[in-house]
């Protein structure tokens, strides 16, 4: 089992905004740790608190391709001066070990996990 997590910044609180950063996280998500659906145990999904105009689960659910992929959606906790607009997600899935993760940062979110949104690999 592996936890492997993912973030990307909204250009607006509507919903074609949130449906396309969300498909296009998933997009990376997949590509960048060879993902299959299957794998998938489990998806959580966070947004801050200025962006409720949809679930970032149901862009995952319908052209994310994680159709099966039990998702749960929650607000972070709006600490002052936090960057604005990011949906996040954790994703819990099954085979490999955290060392084989590739942590996907997109957009703004990249500057929450400077370490790490350098260091992902080119996709297989």
């Amino acid at each position: 089992m592996r936890g492997i997590r993912g973030a990307t910044q909204i250009a607006s609180n509507t919903v074609q905004d949130l449906y396309e950063g969300v498909v296009e996280l998933c997009g990376a998500l997949n590509a960048q740790n060879h993902l299959t659906q299957a794998e998938i145990v489990w998806a959580i999904f966070t947004v801050t608190h200025d962006l409720d105009a949809d679930f970032p689960a149901r862009a995952a659910r319908e052209a994310g391709g994680w159709s099966r992929v039990p998702m749960i959606c929650s607000q972070e906790i709006p600490v002052p001066g936090s960057l604005p607009r990011v949906v996040r997600v954790l994703l819990h899935v099954d085979g490999g070990t955290n060392a084989d993760a590739r942590h996907v940062y997109l957009r703004g979110a990249q500057a929450l996990r400077p370490d790490l949104a350098g260091r992902m690999p080119l996709a297989r």
